[in-house]
């Protein structure tokens, strides 16, 4: 009997579940889920539990329930490649046999005094909770300062803006102009629509300094009664401790077939892996529909192929409140009340194949 262990429920994780259990001929494994939440959470839409327009229960999917699969609630305290050992937070020591890592990311603070301390997050279901309740908090006319301006940043400020329309949102981005990754036409209409609903836009900003319901921008103090950092990621802690190769964030640098190189037992996905492409949910399930492909064709002992599948993105989504949205498929850039729309089909279309 072969042990599996995969590490983290995300997209990425998740997605290798569920393809391996709809194969007919899984035998002889043990698959063995490690997730610090006994539900597998929306990540995509944190950004609208922070904003306090939806629920959490909405946001939450329960993993399979299957004989093939062990669910283990537990914190990830270590990896050990060399002794194909994991260890929990609970002192529980496990062995794999095939080790499939997709803990996801977290903040990455760029060295700014104060940030990790004073800053709310919305990386993580427990810490958007949290974010809700301070913003829930904040007193009529109050001032809420999110830092980046990157898609969960506009995301949380337009969704923001509208579940609280009497707060004054600041949104901080180091860039000439939000949404950078974007075209012109998709950045300036995403601009204008935050301008007209009372977003202030601070490009080329630089936060050096965060102190309690204060950041400092080029050194000059801005009181906020709120403080949302959305200003870039970087791998697990426990991914960015692996004496492996690594990437400038953390990621680890993988092989064709998303192996850690020299230990073809371990496969790397999502945001943990680095890849050619921008972290997304889209690129984890896309890779880990291939990780799955590959673990069956070890257990039966066929060999890989010389030349992996190219990963194709659909594109990305985003949203201006509930009415309002923006996206870039292929190379059509799209704005108004259709790519908000598409998207929450295409949730609606996630939570209804995954069993919700």
């Amino acid at each position: 009997m072969r042990n599996l262990i995969i590490l983290g429920g995300g997209y990425g994780g998740l997605r290798v579940i569920q393809k391996l259990l709809a194969t007919n001929n899984l035998k002889d494994v043990n698959i063995t889920l490690i997730e610090k939440e006994p539900y597998h959470s929306l990540k995509t839409e944190f950004y609208a539990l922070a904003a306090g327009t939806v629920a959490d229960k909405h946001l939450r999917i329960s993993f399979p329930n299957d004989v093939r699969l062990e669910l283990k609630f537990e914190t990830v305290t270590e990896v050990i490649l060399e002794k194909q050992k994991v260890v929990l937070g609970t002192g529980e020591n496990l062995n794999y046999d095939e080790l499939v890592i997709g803990l996801g990311c977290e903040d990455r603070y760029h060295g700014v005094p104060g940030a990790p301390e004073n800053t709310l997050s919305i990386q993580s279901m427990r810490r958007s909770r949290k974010t809700y309740q301070v913003l829930q908090g904040v007193k009529p006319h109050g001032t809420v300062a999110i830092v980046g301006g990157g898609l969960s940043g506009v995301e949380l400020a337009s969704e923001l803006k509208e579940s609280r329309p009497d707060l004054n949102v600041m949104l901080f981005d180091r860039g000439k102009n939000i949404l950078s990754m974007f075209p012109p036409k998709l950045y300036n209409y995403v601009t204008d629509w935050l301008i007209e609903h009372d977003v202030k836009i601070i490009n080329e900003a630089n936060i050096t300094k965060v102190e309690r319901d204060v950041l400092y921008n080029h050194g000059k103090p801005i009181p906020a009664d709120a403080i949302i950092w959305t200003a870039g990621i970087q791998a697990n802690k426990i991914v960015r401790q692996l004496d492996v190769e690594k990437d400038s964030i953390g990621r680890v640098q993988v092989t064709k077939h998303h192996q850690i190189p020299g230990y073809e037992e371990v496969f790397v996905v999502g945001d943990c892996a680095a890849l050619n492409h921008a972290p997304s949910a889209q690129l984890a399930e896309s890779q880990a529909e291939q990780i799955a492909m590959l673990l069956t064709k070890k257990w039966h002992g066929e060999p890989f192929p010389n030349e992996m599948p190219k990963i194709k993105l659909k594109g990305v989504l985003g949203s201006l409140g509930k009415k309002h949205g923006f996206g870039l498929m292929g190379e059509k850039a799209l704005t108004g009340r259709v790519p908000r729309v598409l998207k929450s089909g295409v949730l609606w279309m996630y939570k209804h194949h995954s069993g919700y």
